[in-house]
Formats: C-alpha cells, structure tokens, sequence
C-alpha cells in the first residue's frame, strides 16, 4: 500500500532523498497494520464522544479519570479565567508572565498534596524535563526505573549526573544501584508512581525504606495517580499512608485534574526555588496560560469537595476488571484504572483496537516501541464518569470482537 502521491508533496524545495525514505518506511508500517491514524473527536472529552466518520463511541482510552474534562465547575473557571487573564501570558515566569493566579494554584497544589511549595509548568512532560539538571551535576547519580516514563528519561539526559537504571519494580536491582554509588555526593531514585503501560503501583514504601538507609532523595512522577489514588485522591503516597514521605513529587493537571495543559513539582521551598531559578523548561518557555491555570485551580476545589469521585472511579475499576477476567481475557493484575490487556504482536493489537471501534467501543492498541517486542496491548482506561452502562456495552463488544478473532 502507498500512502502518498508524487503530487503530495508540499514544495519543490523537500529533500528528496529524505521524503523518499520516510515515504518508505511509512509503507512498510501500512503494510505491516502498524500505521496510526489520527482520530477527530467532535465535542468535548467525555465518557462518551463523537468520532468524526464513526459516530458516538464509549470512551475507554482518555486519561479523564475523573470527568473533569466537562464539569461544569472547570468550564466555568476556565471562561472566567479568559475574560480575567486573556488567552495567554506571551512571556516566560522570571520576566512578567508570572500572573497571580499562578501563585494561588501553586499554593493550592502544595496544599492539596501536603507539602511546602510546588512550581507550575506548561506540561508534566517539562517538569520532569527540567527536575533533574537543577538540582544535580558529575557528583551525584540519578537512579531510574527501567520502565519509566519517557519524559523522566529525557530529563535524565539533560543532565549530567551518572546514570543507573534498576529493573522494573525490582528491589534487589535498586539495592545494588544504591550500594555501587555509596560515593556520590546525592543519590536520586526517580519512580513512576502508577506505570502507564503497565497499571502497576511502585512499591514506595519498599522504595522509601531503601532510600532511608544509603540516604537518598527519593522523587516520584505521580501523573496517573492524582485525583486517582488515595481515598481522596492525593496520589500514590496517600495510597500507602506515607504522608510527608516523598521528597519530591511531579504530576500533572492534564489527566484527573480537568485534562487541560500543565503539570509542576511539589516539594520543599528550596527544590522549587532553585527550580525557579535554574530550571530550563521553566526559564525558557513560556508560563501555563492563565486560563489552564484557573480550570486546574477549580478541579482540585471541586476534588476537595467531592471524593466520592475517587470512590466510584475505584468500584468502575473493580467492576471493569472483573468482567474481563470472566470473559477469559487476562489483564495484567493491578488495582489502578489502567487496565492493559497483552495481545501480543502489534499488528494484533491494532486490528483489535479497529474493530472494537467499529462496535462502538474506543479503545487503542499498543506497540513497539511504547511497549517491549511481543508486548502489544491494549491499554483500556476507566473514569468516574463511566456508567455501568457504558462497562456494560464495553464489556459485550470485548466478548464479541474477542471471539471473532479467537482472543478468548
């Protein structure tokens, strides 16, 4: 299959040799089933959404764990923000587009989470970017999980502290990395909070002990766990009890919080101001629009007042799994709304992902390179906003497109 004309290109001026080797190795993933194609939502994120060409579909694969994306409370702040603020600071933090709505979402943050200060950035992608390179040089090691988020190994090669990477959620692993680097000046174990391919929890208590004891800095990345964890959502500590146990915790307000643009660090007043001061995704770029930061300012307000959100997200998790498992498929075990079905190969998973769409169900299939060799999956993801319904009509497309294609 060929993608492209001759006529498809843009101007005369195009590398050859460049667009007939992309053109190329585009083919070979058309030919392979592995070639993504963009999908238009006509509206808002929503339990349910309208799919240009293919109509209303129940949403199983956006981060909106909470709903927040179209709550009433958000939109309205985010409407007031822009008549307040306008559409954007056209300025980075330190020269004058720090706006004072920055500073009361960052003490809400700091306050919600627990912790003395927390800094904003346009995404959580750029604070995990710009967390590392601050804070440590040559004399200090950054110790990393294997399966790790990708933004967090950007941020690590940005930086030019010595780098070890411990096998996935494996404590002997992280034992050996900490005791082979006894001569650092700082060591820094940086975990995924709930590992988005996998839906697995980090072990943070085991995690914690073992900082404790070589007298490491122990960071998390929480993105998938605020408004998610937690009897009232505040992340993979709470989940474990261990208030005031983390030393610094990255997140984002793109997911449970609203969905909208933005992410921070929380940690103490010294972390986030050396951020402020040194922190190139911060310094460079310009601040979270007013308006995203008014929306995220409402969601965490309307969290606060409202955990029987987190609850019900947890029996829609509860319910969701269960039925899997009684239709024969065998999801990867876990408590969190990330629930990943392994297929195999990523043709597989794509194909199933396509005629799951067809039913009315969507859901996206994972490969390599997001996911190891052999590993496809696809990756359903569970909201409040979810009704037993909408599980329902899920689970009996699931059972439908499973058997046709001798999943199950």
């Amino acid at each position: 299959m060929t993608l492209y004309e001759e006529n498809d290109l843009m101007s005369t001026n195009v590398n050859r040799g460049l667009e007939t080797r992309l053109r190329a190795e585009l083919d070979e993933m058309s030919e392979k089933g592995i070639h993504k194609e963009l999908l238009y939502i006509l509206g808002k994120q929503s339990a349910v959404v309208d799919i240009d060409g293919l109509g209303e579909t129940i949403n199983l694969c956006s981060n909106n764990y909470l709903g927040l994306c179209d709550n009433a409370d958000v939109m309205r702040a985010i409407k007031d923000g822009t008549d307040k603020y306008g559409a954007g600071t056209s300025s980075v933090r330190f020269i004058c587009g720090t706006f004072d709505i920055h500073r009361e979402l960052e003490a809400k943050i700091a306050d919600f989470l627990e912790v003395p200060a927390s800094l904003t950035y346009t995404s959580a992608w750029n604070a995990n970017e710009g967390l590392f390179a601050p804070l440590l040089s040559e004399e200090d090691v950054l110790i990393s999980d294997r399966l790790n988020h990708a933004c967090i190994i950007d941020g690590i090669r940005l930086c030019k502290a010595q780098r070890k990477i411990y096998e996935h959620m494996d404590m002997d692993s992280l034992r050996q990395a900490l005791e082979s680097s006894r001569d650092a000046r700082h060591r820094l174990v940086i975990t995924d909070g709930i590992f988005s391919m996998e839906g697995e929890i980090a072990p943070l208590p085991d995690i914690r002990e073992l900082c404790d004891r070589y007298d490491a800095i122990l960071a998390v990345d929480d993105s998938h766990a605020t408004g998610v964890l937690g009897d009232t959502g505040r992340g993979t500590p709470e989940h474990f009890g261990m208030h005031g146990e983390v030393d610094i915790v990255t997140s984002t307000l793109g997911k449970a919080l609203g969905g909208m643009a933005g992410g921070f660090t929380a940690s103490s007043r010294a972390v986030v101001d050396m951020l402020i001061q040194s922190s190139r995704t911060q310094l460079f770029t310009n601040s979270l629009p007013p308006f995203s930061a008014c929306g995220a300012l409402a969601a965490i307000e309307h969290l606060e007042d409202h955990p029987e959100l987190v609850t019900k997200l947890h029996e829609n998790t509860r319910y969701y799994r269960e039925g899997l498992e009684a239709l024969g498929y065998k999801p990867i075990p876990g408590e969190t709304p990330i629930v990943p079905v392994i297929i195999g190969e990523t043709a597989d998973a794509m194909n199933l992902s396509k005629q799951l769409l067809q039913e009315g169900v969507f859901v996206i299939g994972f490969g390599f390179p997001v996911v190891p060799r052999g590993e496809a999956r696809i990756r359903c993801q569970v909201s409040a906003a979810h009704e037993r319904e909408h599980l329902d009509a899920a689970l009996a497309a699931l059972k439908k497109v499973g058997e046709r294609l001798h999943l199950i």
